[in-house]
């Protein structure tokens, strides 16, 4: 079979990979109920989000991991790690174990969390190495699916459980344990390495077919989360129609395989005068791949060096501020929604899953069409944007109790939360290289666990604060007025550490730009 095939492949099966590996962002979906199964307070259930994320703490382990071990144990290693960590709470919650410990709860959370790094690493490394020209876009489109994974598991949990609520939290904790494996096991096969020589206009073609499905994907995942037309369909129609989506970029590999059978038979016709043209254009290929393909880096270092640059300390304060404290909004959206007396949390859920997917897409299609036209933008000046558009969605919040300012609030936060994150795995290899990826980016990722903690614990005083009762539920607004005044503030100096950033790389995103439109002359 063609590398070229197995190119495709590779992508298709990270796209597989990354749309049931956001387990953690099913946690807002059943927290309510895990917190009543285990008769836990509100700073006890937030730690338990901090655990999910304090696996990120350990993510180094599986970047060293990928320099000695092959791609496909790593996806065996993570997918067992999250059975482990998700099956054995499932084997708690439904009394097959008596009387668990909170520590031991929070272990297995922590372990469920870490394993999400592992099957990161291997969709990191195999989108960067096999399409070093297009690695932002690689790394969007298939990052951009695990905004999906809230999405899909939930329509998974409707369709076993439709009139049984009180058994969402088992049916998630079991979904989140089971299908990663089966996945996994799937894809071992397609996460590979594959040594080629790009080619770039037959690579153009192949992701515009990609970007219009996923484009399609996300519209379907937002049309079915919206209220009013998710009630109308079916838990069966929902799961099948994004299931069908996530088959259908196969058409890819396929029409390339036919592509190139085709193209080996005229070749075998004309072998002398293509072996003449192949020694001509391949170290033309060769210049093209070096000056577009992703070796441009401001600097080619590894972790203990990059921990001692000030652009290292500005791009962590940028994702803290940005990126964390999204993730800390949305891991608190089950609370939120509750405390404001909203009804559809689930739907809540999806919608802000629906709309990380499109952040996470949005940098790649950008990238994609600005390089077609030899223009480089920078991910820095980016950030800059997307962390003002996240204060003013934290400081929307404020403005009222309705579902509708609920719900574009979150769409907002979840856009530019996505985008963030896409958008920092480009930035880590173009501020401190490509060689030492994965480590670097695990180290750049490991502030998640802090702020998610910190953010929380903040977020549950202040909740506990305006609670009453002897339950320690707090209804209304004003549970979370303060928090979100203080998210927002926060979330104003980052755009300013953004800016910062912006312009001490401004000169190197400047220069990389002259040099791909000097390339395209």
């Amino acid at each position: 079979m063609p590398s070229s095939v197995f190119q495709w492949l590779s992508l298709l099966g990270i796209i597989w990979l990354q749309s049931i590996n956001g387990t953690n962002f099913n946690f807002p979906s059943y927290s309510s109920q895990l917190k009543h199964h285990l008769s836990i307070s509100q700073f006890q259930l937030n730690n338990l989000a901090f655990a999910s994320d304090a696996g990120k703490l350990f993510a180094c382990v599986s970047g060293l991991a990928a320099n000695y071990l092959p791609l496909w144990s790593l996806l065996i290693i993570g997918s067992c790690l999250g059975l482990v960590g998700y099956g054995v709470q499932y084997l708690f919650i439904t009394n097959q174990f008596h009387s668990p410990s909170y520590c031991l709860i929070f272990f297995l959370t922590v372990l469920a969390g870490n394993s999400i790094c592992w099957i990161n690493t291997v969709c990191y490394i195999v989108a960067i190495r096999n399409f070093p020209s297009n690695r932002q876009v690689a790394v969007g489109i298939s990052t951009s699916y695990q905004g999906l994974s809230a999405k899909i598991y939930t329509d998974i949990v409707g369709l076993i459980f439709t009139k049984r609520s009180d058994k969402t939290a088992e049916t998630f904790l079991l979904s989140n344990s089971v299908f990663p494996l089966g996945v996994c096991v799937l894809v071992c096969p397609m996460a590979r390495i594959v040594e080629l020589v790009e080619e770039k206009g037959n690579l153009g073609v192949g992701f515009f077919v990609i970007f219009v499905i996923t484009i399609a994907t996300g519209v379907f995942a937002v049309v079915t989360s919206v209220g009013s037309i998710s009630r109308m369909l079916s838990p069966l129609s929902g799961l099948v129609g994004i299931l069908v989506f996530l088959l259908l970029p196969v058409v890819v590999p396929v029409v390339e395989s036919v592509k190139k059978s085709v193209r080996e038979g005229k070749e075998r016709r004309v072998y002398h005068s293509t072996m003449e043209e192949d020694t001509r254009i391949r170290p033309e290929n060769e210049a093209k791949l070096n000056r577009d393909g992703g070796d441009d880096a401001m600097e080619e270092i590894g972790a203990r060096e990059m921990v001692t640059r000030v652009n290292f300390w500005l791009y962590v304060g940028v994702y803290f501020f940005g990126a964390t404290l999204g993730l800390a909004f949305l891991n608190n959206l089950g609370q939120i929604a509750e405390s404001r007396g909203s009804e559809s949390v689930s739907s809540l859920v999806s919608l802000s899953s629906s709309f990380g997917f499109f952040g996470r897409l949005m940098p790649s299609l950008l990238d994609h069409f600005l390089s077609r036209r030899k223009m480089m933008k920078s991910k820095p000046g980016w950030m800059v944007g997307l962390m003002g558009a996240m204060c003013g969605g934290f400081f929307f919040l404020l403005s009222g109790p309705t579902d509708l300012i609920l719900c574009v609030s979150t769409a907002v936060i979840a856009v530019c939360t996505g985008a963030i994150t896409s958008i920092s795995v480009s930035t880590t290899s173009e501020l401190f290289g490509a060689n030492n990826f994965s480590i670097n980016h695990n180290v750049v990722v490991a502030n998640i666990p802090f702020g998610s903690f910190l953010f929380g614990y903040m977020a549950a005083y202040l909740y506990r604060k305006q609670a009453t009762g002897g339950a320690g539920k707090c209804i209304g607004v004003e549970c979370y007025r303060t928090t979100f005044m203080i998210w927002g503030c926060l979330c104003s100096f980052g755009t300013l550490l953004a800016l910062l950033l912006f312009a001490r790389t401004r000169s190197f995103y400047s220069t990389t730009k002259s040099q791909m439109a000097h390339g395209s002359t």
